[in-house]
C-alpha cells in the first residue's frame, strides 16, 4: 500500500507515533506548536528518536522557558495514561546513551529498536547519526558547521522579517540550500543510502530515522526510507495508523499555524 502524507483533518490516536529533534533547551525549539501537536495526537507507543534535548547548545546558552518543561511533562502525562514511550538518543543528547538498555519512569532508552507495524513489517528505529562521518570523526567540523548554520539563519531571519511585510509566510533558507545545493543535496543522499543499507543488513523492511531535519518517505527499492523531521523548522512527526500505515503529519500545515523565527543565534545545527 503506498504512503501517503497527511495534510488534512488528521486521525487523532494513532498505533504509534515517531518524533525527533525537538532541541528543547533553544530558543529555535518550536516547543509552543509541539504542544499543541501532543494534545491533538496520541498514540499506543511513541518514539522520541534523538536530539529530544540539545546538551551541546544548553552548555552554550542555556534556554529553558516554561514550555519545555511542559512538553516534557506532557510527554510523561501520555506514559501515566499507558502510552509506551521509547526515547532513543541522539549527538545533541549523546549524554543520555548510557542510560540505554534501562527504564525510568515507563520511559524505555534504546540505541536503537525494530518497531513492526500493524501489518507486519519490520522498521529500524534509529537517529543515524552513527552513519554521518561528520559527527563520528570530525567533530569540530560539526561544530563549525553549527556555527555557519547559525549565520545562515541570521540572514533568513532578516529576510523573513521583510516577508512578513508583504504578509507573506515564513520562508527557510536552510530548507531551500538543501534541496538546491550540490554538496547539501549530495550529503542527504549518502546519508539516505548509509541507512538505507543499514535497514537491508538488518533485515528490515524500512528505516525511520532523524538527524538531518529533512522531513522524508520515499520507497528505495525494497526499502522504505523515512525521516521524522524536526521541531526547530519542519513541524513535522510521522504516524501510524492502526492498520500499520505511515502517515507524515505537517502540523503547520494541519493547524494553519506558521512557524514563529527563531533569534539566530538560538538556532540548532541539524546534524
Amino acid at each position: 500500500m503506498r504512503e501517503r502524507a497527511l495534510t488534512a483533518e488528521p486521525t487523532k490516536h494513532y498505533r504509534t507515533l515517531f518524533l525527533s529533534d525537538i532541541h528543547l533547551g533553544t530558543k529555535a525549539c518550536q516547543a509552543e506548536a509541539l504542544l499543541d501537536f501532543l494534545r491533538k495526537f496520541d498514540a499506543d507507543t511513541i518514539y522520541l528518536v534523538g536530539d529530544v534535548v540539545d546538551f551541546w547548545r544548553i552548555k552554550r546558552v542555556p534556554h529553558w522557558p516554561q514550555a519545555h518543561n511542559d512538553v516534557i511533562q506532557k510527554l510523561l502525562r501520555k506514559v501515566r495514561k499507558g502510552s509506551q514511550l521509547i526515547f532513543i538518543p541522539g549527538n545533541h543528547d549523546e549524554a543520555l546513551r548510557s542510560y540505554c538498555g534501562q527504564q525510568f519512569g515507563g520511559v524505555e532508552f534504546k540505541l536503537n529498536d525494530i518497531h513492526e507495524t500493524a501489518d507486519g513489517r519490520r522498521f529500524l528505529v534509529m537517529h543515524g547519526d552513527e552513519f554521518d562521518v561528520v559527527i563520528r570523526y570530525v567533530k569540530w567540523l560539526a561544530l563549525l558547521g553549527d556555527w555557519a548554520y547559525v549565520t545562515a539563519l541570521g540572514v533568513n531571519t532578516a529576510f523573513n522579517k521583510v516577508r512578513r511585510g508583504f504578509g507573506l509566510s515564513y520562508w527557510s533558507l536552510s530548507g531551500y540550500l538543501k534541496h538546491k545545493v550540490k554538496k547539501a543535496v549530495n550529503y542527504i543522499g549518502d546519508f539516505e543510502n548509509a541507512l538505507i543499507g543499514e535497514a537491508r543488513r538488518q533485515n528490515a523492511d524500512g528505516v525511520i530515522c532523524g538527524h538531518i531535519h529533512h522531513p522524508a518517505m520515499r520507497q528505495f527499492e525494497d526499502i522504505l526510507y523515512v525521516n521524522t523531521g524536526d521541531w526547530v523548522e519542519s513541524g513535522t512527526a510521522v504516524g501510524e495508523t492502526m492498520d500499520g500505515r505511515l502517515e507524515m503529519i505537517r502540523w503547520m500545515d494541519v493547524s494553519g499555524q506558521q512557524r514563529r523565527p527563531a533569534e539566530p543565534q538560538d538556532i540548532t545545527k541539524a546534524a
